[in-house]
C-alpha cells in the first residue's frame, strides 16, 4: 500500500537527516544543537518523501535519493527558523515545542539557518551515493538555488510581508505562493526524478505539472488549517494570519471555496501522473492527504 510506502520514507528521510548532520558534540556545540533542534524536533517530511516518492516512481535507486531528500528538507528546516522569528512570523512555537530562537535565543538561531542552508548545497555536491554524472549534479544545485533564493522561497516571503494588510487577487496570492511554498515542493520532485540519469523529458514536464499543483495545494490547506485547526495538533499557532492581517485564500475564497479549490488542484495533480502505474501511487496518496490533512 503507497501509506506503507510514505511511512517507510519518513523513517528513512529521519535517519538520513541524522547521519548528515554535524554530532551535537562537535565543536561550535551550541549552533550544531540548534541545527539538530530544528531539523530532528519533529515534521510531515513532505520534501523529502516527495524526493523519494518521484525518484522510485521513474526507477531512481533509493541511496541515490537520500541526498536529495536531506537537502530538501535543510532548506525547509533553515526557513521555519528564519519565518519565526520576530522580525518575521514571529511565532513561540514550531512542532509542538519552543521555536529555536525560543530555545537557543535568536542570534544563534538566525546562525543554525545559515549553516544549514550551506549544508543542502554541501550534501548536493559531495554526497557519494547520489548520481554520478556532474552535468546532472549541476542542475540539481541551480534547481535548488533557484527555488531557495529570490525567485523562489525567500522571493515568495518577500512578496508576503509586503502583502501584509493588503488585499491580493487570486492571481497575485498564486503567484506569492507559487514562491513561497511552491518552489521547494517543485524542486523536491524534479530532484527525485533526475536521481534517475535516464528519465524521459516528458515524464520530468509530468511530474513538474504534479508538482506545482501539489505545491498550491499544500499552501491552501495550511491557510484553511490556520482557520479551523487548533495548536495542539498542528504543533503551532492557529489564526497567525488572521492577527497579522495576511491574505489567505479563505479570506478571499472562502473556506468552502478555498476547500473547493484545492479539491480542484488535487485532481489536477492526479491527471498529470497518468503516464506512470502503480509505482507512482505514493505520489497519488501525497496528494490526497495534502487536501485533508489535519497538521
Amino acid at each position: 500500500m503507497a501509506v506503507e510506502h510514505i511511512e517507510s520514507y519518513r523513517a528513512r528521510a529521519h535517519q538520513a537527516l541524522e547521519q548528515r548532520l554535524p554530532a551535537a558534540d562537535l565543536h561550535p556545540a551550541d549552533l550544531h544543537g540548534a541545527m539538530r533542534y530544528a531539523v530532528l524536533g519533529g515534521g510531515k517530511r513532505i520534501r523529502p518523501i516527495l524526493v523519494y516518492s518521484a525518484g522510485v516512481a521513474v526507477g531512481a535507486a533509493l541511496d541515490a535519493l537520500d541526498g536529495p531528500a536531506c537537502a530538501m528538507e535543510f532548506i525547509h528546516a533553515y526557513s521555519l527558523i528564519h519565518d519565526d522569528l520576530p522580525a518575521m512570523d514571529n511565532d513561540d512555537l514550531r512542532h509542538g515545542q519552543p521555536s529555536c530562537h525560543k530555545a537557543f535565543g535568536e542570534a544563534l538561531a538566525i546562525l543554525a539557518g545559515d549553516a544549514l542552508q550551506a549544508l543542502a548545497f554541501q550534501v548536493i555536491g559531495q554526497d557519494a551515493a547520489m548520481v554520478a554524472d556532474p552535468a546532472i549534479r549541476l542542475r540539481m544545485l541551480n534547481i535548488l538555488a533557484q527555488a531557495a533564493g529570490s525567485r523562489g522561497m525567500v522571493g515568495g516571503q518577500a512578496i508576503d510581508l509586503a502583502a501584509v494588510g493588503r488585499e491580493l487577487s487570486l492571481v497575485e496570492l498564486e503567484n506569492m505562493h507559487i514562491h513561497k511554498t511552491g518552489a521547494l515542493i517543485r524542486a523536491s520532485v524534479l530532484l527525485g526524478a533526475l536521481s534517475q540519469p535516464q528519465v524521459a523529458p516528458t515524464l520530468l514536464e509530468c511530474l513538474d505539472r504534479y508538482a506545482k499543483c501539489v505545491g498550491l495545494a499544500f499552501q491552501i490547506r495550511d491557510d484553511i488549517l490556520d482557520v479551523i485547526g487548533d495548536t495542539a495538533t498542528l504543533g503551532k499557532a492557529v489564526g497567525a494570519d488572521r492577527a497579522l492581517n495576511k491574505p489567505t485564500y479563505p479570506a478571499l475564497l472562502g473556506l468552502e471555496g478555498a476547500r473547493e479549490h484545492a479539491r480542484s488542484l488535487c485532481d489536477e495533480a492526479l491527471a498529470s501522473l497518468g503516464a506512470l502505474g502503480v509505482e507512482a501511487d505514493p505520489l497519488r496518496w501525497i496528494a490526497g492527504y495534502i487536501v485533508e490533512r489535519s497538521y
